[in-house]
């Protein structure tokens, strides 16, 4: 088969790239129904937009910059935050509905690190659902996109250094797929871990894939992780929403003690820090607890009803009860580094939302800031695919077809080496683990690609900044930069590392 445009991927930024190019004709390709198995579907944050009266686009920039520890981009997050105003007016021409105050104002949320309140509901604490809903009715009533569903995508097909197609199974079969604009829209990094709030199955795919073609990745060590995922057996573990906090809810241990009082923003603070804290609760043997008893009590089944709904699956009434919480995974700021169209060092190769790495999030996510992310990025990676020639479709190369990827052993590597807080040794000896599996092309090599990279980098930063805490580097430094690397610069290192005799023993590791 053969596209001029084919877009991998049905989150936000998937869904608003294929709109954007219409009436282009493309091909829209996800492993899942249209819409499912997406991060963006499960947010319930939110999106941050600085459109209120008492808001700019200046302030959105200063709590970005201050959040992401010195490693944003100024230049890409002023560009993706100042675009806010567009982004959402696309997203209400194409059905999004967002929630409104008594007099029709838009209704604004608030959440850690921001100095404004500053956050978009759509369907309350229910968002990311509502977004989606929206796009996906859209994508299904404009002619020019073709939906294809079931298909997982294997292989990009690369030839001098340009995208000539897609390797990828449907139905159990392979499947070819010419084309000479390829956009990942393809999620996050959460199927990695054991505990995570996001999609089981996701693990990176889009970075394995430019990764493979060749393409550069960038910040791969900064992991978020949400200080409050509903502490229970479920996986993925269910999200209670920073906005809770937002609306005055506390943090307590087991002895009840408010043990964020004390550190500057308190229950508001970087998702990092307040996500360090909780960890050391848990790790001294305590547990920790959100209270919204007092803030929200009775007002929180109208106020957060599908967070009601999760504690109420679980046993808990969180207008009378303590809500048991813990950090699990939940987003990844690194990722596939992309220009300010949203494209790669692949040519023809376009990157958008949580897979891409356009420095807007440095070393800490805002809260919120990514859904705007994914639709800005979607539509800056339209707007140059729609003003740049097709080259004619060429014959497209060949590629093995591995088997379907396995996560259990990686993940079992990653959840102990790449947590919350981090050490050398444990990362060389995640290294030496993962770097057989990368090489050896079976069914654990696609997962432990995106592994690899992301132990690789975290090796190579000796400090502590953001998403990124090492035990044996607790200081931040004063001159900290982003890194970029290929692939064959990440294996390379991962050798040069796992020759150094520092690895101890990994037979515990083996699933």
């Amino acid at each position: 088969m053969s596209a001029p445009v084919v877009v991998v991927g049905s989150g936000i930024g998937g869904l608003v790239t294929a709109l954007s190019l219409s009436p282009m004709p493309i091909v829209l390709v996800t492993k899942a129904a249209l819409g499912d198995e997406s991060s963006t579907g499960w947010a319930q944050g939110g999106i941050a937009a600085a459109l209120g009266d008492d808001d700019s686009a200046a302030l959105h920039l200063a709590d970005t910059l201050a959040a992401g520890a010195g490693l944003c981009d100024p230049v890409a997050a002023e560009r993706i935050l100042s675009a806010a105003p567009q982004a959402i007016a696309f997203l209400e021409r194409q059905g999004v509905v967002f929630d409104r105050d008594a007099e029709g104002r838009l209704a604004f949320g608030l959440e850690a690190a921001h100095a404004r309140r500053r956050i978009l509901h759509a369907g309350g604490d229910a968002s990311g659902a509502a977004v989606v809903a929206a796009l996906k009715r859209a994508v299904l009533n404009t002619p020019s996109i073709e939906v294809f569903t079931g298909v997982e995508v294997r292989r990009l097909l690369v030839e001098d250094n340009a995208v000539r197609g897609l390797l990828c199974i449907k139905d159990g079969h392979p499947l070819r797929l010419a084309a000479s604009r390829v956009v990942l829209a393809t999620g996050g990094i959460g199927g990695l871990y054991d505990t995570s709030t996001n999609p089981a199955g996701n693990f990176g795919q889009g970075v394995m894939l430019a990764a493979r073609a060749g393409a550069v990745l960038a910040d791969m060590e900064f992991v978020q992780f949400h200080p409050t995922a509903l502490a229970t057996d479920l996986r993925p573990l269910p999200l209670i929403s920073e906005a809770v906090r937002g609306e005055g809810a506390l943090l307590l241990n087991e002895r009840g003690e408010r043990f964020m009082a004390s550190t500057p923003g308190a229950e508001l603070a970087p998702r990092d820090v307040v996500a360090r804290a909780i960890a050391g609760e848990i790790a001294r043997g305590g547990r920790v607890f959100l209270d919204a008893r007092s803030a929200l009590g009775s007002r929180f089944a109208t106020r957060f009803p599908e967070i009601f709904a999760i504690c109420a699956r679980a046993g808990i009434d969180p207008a009378t009860d303590l809500v048991p919480v813990r950090p699990a995974e939940h987003y990844h700021m690194g990722g596939i580094e992309t220009d300010e169209d949203s494209l790669t060092s692949v040519n023809g190769l376009y990157a958008v939302g949580e897979c891409a790495a356009t420095g807007l999030h440095g070393a800490n996510r805002l809260a919120s800031n990514s859904l705007l992310e994914g639709a800005v990025t979607g539509l800056a990676a339209a707007s140059a695919i729609a003003a740049s020639p097709l080259p004619r479709t060429r014959n497209m190369p060949t590629a093995a077809l591995l088997p379907a990827p396995r996560l259990e052993t990686v993940r079992t590597i990653v959840s102990r080496a790449l947590g919350v807080t981090r050490d050398g040794p444990r990362l060389v000896e995640a290294i030496a683990a993962l770097l057989p599996l990368a090489e050896h092309g079976g069914a654990d090599a696609d997962p432990a690609v995106v592994a690899l990279s992301i132990a690789v980098f975290a090796a190579m930063r000796q400090e502590s900044r953001g998403g990124h805490a090492r035990i044996d580097f607790p200081e931040t430094l004063s001159d900290g930069q982003r890194r970029s690397m290929t692939l064959d610069a990440v294996v390379a290192m991962a050798r040069e590392l796992s020759a150094s005799g520092q690895a101890r023993p990994v037979l515990a590791w083996s699933a």
